[in-house]
């Protein structure tokens, strides 16, 4: 399997996750010409893409999402809740019906050689999700836009050999920042979003033999920054006695594709 985000931030989220016969999105919060633009950049074509699987309607997961699904007649794989909020978004453009192919949380789903698994998270949305996904004996495991995590959410990432985990605050900016204070405390909240000290508490449960690679995601633009980030998460792994390599973790970029990581 690989992986490579195309963009990840608070300004727009899309995560190519591929097998040897399938290509998929998770997300498209941003426009379809950069996601276009982006696929290209990792030799797929767009009119390849078998399925995006969308985690929730806010608009830096669906932003570019009615163009592509639309231009390339793309299945898009959501909740029931999730698909009925993204056709009342205007600004998509109308999305055919037949398009949209709903899921559980918990039902795992097959599209070609990927095995899908979405599960429930905390987040201030209409009934989100998170994936993993497997072929051939791998796993790649996604979870950004936690309130918090549980015993839930661990038991659904375990075992990944490539994670995406969210990393989006660093409190103290956070807390000092120029957001009002509903938003701050609606980011801190059980539906709201990691900070870079919960990320890595995550992760360090996550640790196992099999991981291979982790990508920090989703950071905010005015309340982390990337370095901050990488240094926070590591540093908390090394002080809990993880020998898992710094040069393995990094962050997946706001305005620019990451590398492509192949298991």
């Amino acid at each position: 399997m690989k992986l490579c985000s195309i963009a990840s931030g608070s300004s727009g989220n899309c995560i190519y996750v591929g097998s040897q016969n399938t290509n998929l999105l998770v997300d498209a919060g941003i426009s379809a010409k950069r996601i276009e633009n982006g696929l290209n950049g990792i030799d797929i074509m767009p009119d390849t893409l078998q399925g995006i699987l969308i985690t929730h309607e806010h608009s830096d997961h669906v932003s570019g999402l009615g163009i592509l699904a639309r231009r390339y007649h793309i299945p898009i794989y959501a909740t029931y809740e999730t698909a009925r909020s993204i056709q009342q978004i205007k600004n998509l453009g109308d999305i055919p019906d037949e398009l949209f192919r709903f899921i559980k949380p918990n039902e795992a789903f097959q599209i070609n050689d990927i095995n899908v698994e979405p599960f429930s998270t905390s987040h201030d949305a209409s009934n989100p999700v998170c994936y993993t996904m497997q072929s051939e004996g791998h796993k790649v495991g996604i979870a950004t836009d936690l309130g918090k995590y549980d015993d839930y959410i661990v038991s659904k990432l375990e075992d990944s050999e490539i994670l995406l985990i969210e990393a989006n605050h660093d409190v103290n900016m956070l807390m000092v920042g120029k957001y009002p204070y509903y938003l701050k405390q609606r980011i801190l909240g059980d539906r709201g979003h990691l900070s870079n000290e919960t990320s890595a508490d995550l992760i360090s449960r996550l640790i196992s033999s099999r991981l291979q690679y982790i990508f920090l995601a989703h950071l905010s633009k005015e309340n982390n920054y990337e370095e901050l980030a990488y240094e926070t998460v590591c540093c908390e792994l090394s002080t809990r006695g993880s020998s898992f390599s710094a040069n393995k973790v990094s962050v997946a970029h706001r305005e620019q594709p990451s590398q492509m990581v192949l298991i």
